[in-house]
């Protein structure tokens, strides 16, 4: 879709958007455009429910008096209430009532918010962020979808006062947007097309952008003494990956931050085998990974003046004749040992070896690791938000913050020498999951604590958020990208230029 920015004029042709607040109050744009219609709009309203509460939206097709082919008008709620996230889900409001309505092209009319913290070149800017966000489509395996199912809106125009502003603002979101929208490409791909190989491949794309990107193959993975992210893989003749990606856009000698993701490119389970029920969604297990790799995008496409460091783990979980087995002992990277009492509990054998490469290659002022890792997180928050475990208060404060900021939050649980101890093993250093089910998100998370030797680190486990079964404001169903936001966020807001 196709974003622009002009002055303020009224449209001869087309969809137009204008805007109104709690209880009908129309904005200046609306109240004209009333007035040309012969109080069109206000007998619309006054025949509807619509009462200008945030996120309603009303239709008046071919309105007399105008030559326009329909005005949608848009509650906006409370002048004052009107956020950045608010601004953002207007935008994907419009797209998503407009996005298959036929219409073409709409002119969005925007007046400033009496009393709103924005900006109006900010608001113009993360109204047309939301759009774009919102007009994700993933359509590439269709070969029979008719005219009438397919989008037809192709080119939203904020018209606004100060375009200029508008535009400047708008510059790095877009960046942003591009690498939420490689995330959701890469998540959403079937797991014939995306495997550790092909994954490692699309993260070497970056390498136009600036990205510096190294592949670690099996090879010199086994040098390194990573037993137990090769474990993982073993069952597979898909042969695992190492991607290692660094944005140098820092002062030199700077310390980078440092990004983590879990790559399973389908999970079956291995030989603790899923159920069938199902395991298609499997797929984007690989969601950690994606979201790395499109953060270092973001990074990348808008400039940002920090060292970072993504790494992610890419292998495949398959049952086979070579596949690892409940009861075996892999020694990690680290030299500690861990006995695998669950193959379904693979994703923390991937981030175990990542999570020591990337803290001792790189030395990172600290470790952010994402992973669809566990079910458990998923009955304790739901859909909404992602699980924090952190060894550092600043840095999940940061990532909280962050989370608020975007509108993808986070809730920090807890971590302790109690959940820790249910992972230690008969036989080995440790197991691989608890004890029993009892907090199994936790003991997940007290497994990695394991393997980053002191350094601030927060551990996202991002299930619940990763791929969503029914559309959001500004994320049409499936893969969302979740993360790549909030971290560009918590990069932009504490360790840019500093």
């Amino acid at each position: 879709m196709k974003i622009a920015f002009a002055a303020p004029s009224l449209p001869t042709a087309g969809a137009a958007v204008v805007f109104a607040y709690e209880d009908r109050a129309l904005s200046p744009t609306a109240q004209r455009l009333d007035k040309t219609t012969g109080g069109g709009l206000t007998r619309a309203m006054k025949a509807s429910r619509f009462k200008g509460k945030r996120g309603e939206a009303l239709e008046v097709l071919a309105p007399g008096g105008l030559d326009l082919s329909r005005v949608l008008l848009i509650g906006l709620g409370k002048p004052k209430a009107l956020d950045t996230l608010a601004a953002e889900a207007t935008g994907g409001t419009i797209v998503a009532r407009l996005g298959l309505s036929g219409e073409e092209a709409v002119t969005v009319l925007l007046d400033a918010a009496e009393g709103s913290a924005l900006t109006l070149g900010e608001t113009a800017a993360r109204i047309a962020y939301g759009a774009l966000l919102r007009s994700y489509r993933f359509d590439k395996y269709h070969t029979k979808k008719k005219p009438e199912d397919k989008p037809s809106l192709a080119k939203v125009t904020i018209a606004v006062a100060g375009e200029a502003a508008a535009r400047k603002a708008f510059a790095p979101l877009e960046k942003i947007a591009d690498g939420v929208f490689f995330t959701r490409d890469l998540v959403t791909e079937p797991a014939n097309i995306i495997y550790p190989e092909t994954l490692a491949k699309q993260a070497k794309t970056l390498e136009k952008l600036g990205v510096e990107v190294e592949i670690l193959g099996e090879a010199q993975m086994r040098k390194l003494g990573m037993g137990a992210l090769l474990g993982v893989g073993q069952g597979s003749e898909r042969e695992s990956q190492l991607v290692v990606m660094q944005w140098k856009g820092g002062k030199a000698k700077e310390a980078p931050v440092a990004f983590v993701g879990k790559g399973v490119t389908f999970d079956t389970g291995g030989i603790s085998i899923k159920p069938a029920g199902g395991m298609e969604e499997m797929k984007w297990d690989m969601g950690g990974s994606g979201t790395v790799i499109g953060l270092m995008k973001a990074l990348a496409g808008r400039k940002a003046k920090v060292n970072a460091v993504g790494v992610v783990g890419l292998v495949e979980n398959m049952p086979s004749g070579t596949a690892q087995r409940p009861g075996d002992v892999v020694t990690s990277m680290s030299g500690q040992t861990i006995e695998v009492l669950n193959t379904d509990a693979e994703g923390r054998l991937v981030l175990s070896d990542a999570l020591w490469y990337t803290q001792g290659r790189f030395k990172p002022k600290f470790m952010v690791d994402l992973a669809t890792l566990t079910g458990a997180i998923i009955v304790a928050l739901g859909h909404e938000y992602a699980g924090l475990f952190s060894n550092n208060d600043e840095l999940a404060d940061k990532l909280t913050a962050a989370g608020k900021a975007t509108g993808e939050g986070v809730w920090r649980l807890p971590l302790g020498d109690a959940y820790d101890k249910q992972i230690n093993s008969d036989i080995a250093d440790m197991q691989n999951i608890g004890a029993d089910r009892a907090g199994g998100s936790i003991t997940a998370a007290q497994f990695l604590q394991r393997f980053v030797n002191g350094l601030p680190w927060a551990h996202l486990d991002i299930a619940g958020t990763a791929w969503t079964k029914k559309d959001q404001p500004t994320a049409p169903k499936g893969g969302t990208g979740w993360g790549v936001r909030l971290l560009d966020r918590l990069v932009a807001d504490n360790y840019e230029g500093k």
